[in-house]
């Protein structure tokens, strides 16, 4: 049999036990899923990939405890007892810890919570069966399928060795560290708190924040406006020209869809359908960058290109939604946006900026003059009966011919209604049935007015709406248009968000609150299970450590902070709080044997090396897929997968030093246990006895290790 780099046997039976979990797990899952009333959608799915590096870490803790016993010497069904007894405590404290993250993201409202529900639930489900799988099924494979091997091969040799002088090395920093005084420790622990703590500020506050990730979906909305009062034909016209222009440009579409006409007659959409991403090589923001600029440059209609939101939102919703709130008239209102606007189409990180009012809607006012009309024997209400027939159109019965009903509208014919002075060819008959020209009893009047009058929150409201330029964050414009309207907005004058802002704005803060819950929730549960203040104290301290990490990478990994990352950062939460929940609870168990603090410290950190590096190697690689991945929503897989990648691997190297130096700083005094005399006869080596394989003393040399027996 051989032993791979984690120091277990590498034989199929050994490494069948931890991998026999995500099967299992995964089967769990979908009950949960089942019994939940989710369906197999992206999120779920998504949550069921990351829990593939998750589940396995319970089993490997448990794996990894009871093949060293039995390396020890004992006998497998004996060390199956004795490591589950040791490691049961922390896998259970490591499971309930993981799933009361995702506890209060069932309590998150809006779109991103309704989203998020099914990932939180599904993935705290599949943690807690991975739970009862390694508490359970493990222990007993262990105890069938693991022997001792006392000639292992020679490359297990090699790689043993070059574990054992790791775990050496880092037994012997870590003496080195936890010899130092009291004080010298304190400023340790403190310079690197602060150093960690002003990374992770500066990265927060410079990173890229938006609502979700810009996904290739595979299709480009086009949305174009023409001036008020164009006609369908006008509209269509000019969708017809975005398609001839689109065309070229998109060699990738294979599709193109032309609307004219809707919401409102003077707007249209043209959709590009692109074929499939393995047969394209640009993504669709690439293709958007080049059509933009081009699109800009038609006369006649405002348009601009999107991308499907990847929320749900609708296509025409732009992602910049900036609420002007004032009691003020809507004259006084246009006259302070006005230059607020021009300072904002300056702007190089958006496009396309405009506003919902506008009071350039043309209007015909049509004036009755009574006394001519009562000398004329005309009521005034048959003038408006007969306009309303000449030019809008009027049923006035119905017909049925072969089985079929149509409807009989009266209504004068294009070419003569197509101006104000058509109605000086409309007659109605008047006193003793005599014609009377309408032209002698109206005056018409042509002016603008406004398209509609909005309001938000019970006062009169403008919003101003703009797409995002290539490279730009939503957060990013948002501070440039909050900027402005503290320079352009006099007093009396508010903003507030619409749309896809105000979810951004609701959800970082929501998200916020989750986080700061999800704290609590862990330490609340550590607090009962280590039946301390001080432990969970400890093991939450490491949090911050990976933050920077996580933070880190996905800058220079092109992501965004979004509720993708941030629900990443809250699962950081769960997985970083691990290795100190493995570190504390095995070093309470050494120190109430009798092990003194700073070597009880050691004793539990080097023990817990390997399977801590085995743990965090698992959920690193089993995220690295996430962090590369391509193809359709890949955007947002990436986020959750850079955040665990460098969150993992940052706050673990930290964590095998930094948790050590504050338990030996913070800990609590304990009070020894005293052993059963059969215990002690029945296994006289200390490893194997009832107590977790202390010494009687264990003495710290700061030259060196810390000696062991």
């Amino acid at each position: 049999r051989f032993r791979n780099v984690t120091g277990v046997q590498t034989c199929a039976l050994p490494i069948f036990i931890p991998l026999v979990t995500i099967p299992v797990c995964l089967l769990g899952a979908f009950a949960v899923m089942y019994a939940a009333g989710f369906s197999i959608n992206t999120l779920t799915l998504l949550s069921l990939v990351l829990a593939i590096g998750l589940v396995v870490d319970d089993a490997i803790v448990v794996l990894e405890n009871i093949y060293r016993h039995i390396e020890e010497g004992m006998e497998p069904v004996a060390a199956a007892f004795q490591g589950i007894r040791e490691v049961g405590f922390a896998v259970v404290a490591m499971t309930l810890t993981l799933a009361a993250v995702y506890a209060p993201m069932a309590f998150v409202t809006g779109r991103t919570g309704r989203l998020f529900i099914e990932f939180a639930l599904t993935l705290a489900g599949t943690v807690l069966v991975s739970g009862f799988v390694a508490l359970t099924l493990s222990p007993m494979m262990c105890a069938k399928l693991l022997r001792h091997d006392a000639n292992p091969g020679w490359f297990n040799r090699i790689i043993e060795r070059g574990l054992d002088a790791l775990t050496a090395g880092y037994r012997w920093m870590l003496t080195l560290l936890l010899g130092l005084g009291a004080l010298w420790r304190w400023a340790f622990a403190l310079v690197l708190f602060v150093a960690v703590g002003v990374a992770v500020e500066h990265l927060w506050s410079t990173g890229k924040k938006e609502l979700s990730p810009i996904e290739d979906r595979g299709m480009i909305f086009t949305i174009y406006t023409g001036p008020e009062g164009a006609s369908i034909p006008y509209t269509q016209r000019y969708g017809q020209a975005i398609e001839a222009l689109g065309a070229p440009l998109l060699p990738e579409a294979d599709r193109i869809f032309v609307v004219a006409g809707n919401p409102t007659s003077t707007q249209g959409s043209v959709v590009f359908r692109m074929v499939d991403w393995s047969q394209r090589e640009r993504k669709v923001q690439d293709m958007i960058r080049v059509l933009q600029p081009r699109l800009q440059s038609i006369p006649g209609v405002q348009a601009f290109a999107v991308a499907p939101a990847s929320l749900g939102q609708s296509p025409r919703e732009r992602p910049i939604n900036f609420v002007i709130l004032s009691s003020d008239t809507y004259e006084n209102i246009q006259a302070t946006i006005l230059p607020l606007m021009a300072e904002l189409q300056r702007f190089p990180g958006v496009t396309g900026v405009d506003s919902d009012l506008r009071l350039n809607k043309p209007e015909i006012k049509v004036t009755i003059d009574r006394d001519r009309a009562a000398d004329s024997g005309v009521q005034v209400e048959a003038i408006g009966r007969t306009l309303e027939t000449f030019l809008g159109g009027r049923q006035v019965t119905r017909f049925k011919r072969g089985g079929d009903q149509y409807d009989v509208i009266v209504q004068l014919e294009a070419a003569n209604r197509n101006n104000p002075q058509d109605i000086s060819n409309m007659f109605m008959r008047g006193r003793n049935d005599a014609m009377v020209p309408l032209s002698s009893l109206v005056t018409i009047t042509e002016t603008v007015t406004a398209r509609e009058l909005n309001h938000f929150g019970q006062r009169r409201a403008v919003t101003i709406t703009a797409s995002l330029a290539a490279g730009t964050s939503l957060g990013e414009a948002l501070d440039v248009f909050e900027q402005a309207a503290r320079r352009h907005l006099k007093p009396g004058y508010a903003v507030d968000y619409n749309g896809q802002t105000r979810e951004f704005k609701q959800s970082s803060s929501t998200l916020f609150v989750t986080f700061l819950l999800a704290l609590a929730f862990i330490y609340l549960v550590l607090a009962a299970q280590f039946e301390s203040f001080v432990d969970p104290l400890i093991i939450i301290l490491t949090v911050p450590l990976s933050m920077a990490g996580a933070l880190w990478l996905l800058k220079e990994g092109g992501g965004t902070i979004n509720v993708y990352s941030q629900i990443g950062l809250i699962t950081l939460v769960g997985l970083i709080t691990k290795h100190g929940i493995l570190i504390v609870e095995f070093a309470n168990q050494l120190r109430d044997a009798g092990g003194e603090l700073i070597a009880s410290t050691i004793e539990a950190s080097s023990r817990r090396l390997r399977p801590i590096l085995m743990t965090t190697g698992a959920m690193v690689l089993g995220a690295v897929p996430l962090a590369y991945a391509t193809g359709a929503g890949s955007e947002s897989r990436m986020q959750i997968g850079l955040v665990i990648v460098g969150g993992m691997t940052f706050g673990t190297v930290l964590t095998l030093f930094v948790l050590p130096v504050v338990y030996s700083l913070l800990a609590r005094r304990r009070t020894a246990i005293a052993e059963p005399a059969h215990s002690a006869s029945a296994h006289p080596t200390g490893s194997q006895a009832g107590a977790p394989g202390v010494p009687a003393t264990v003495t710290p040399s700061v030259g060196g290790p810390a000696a062991s027996h």
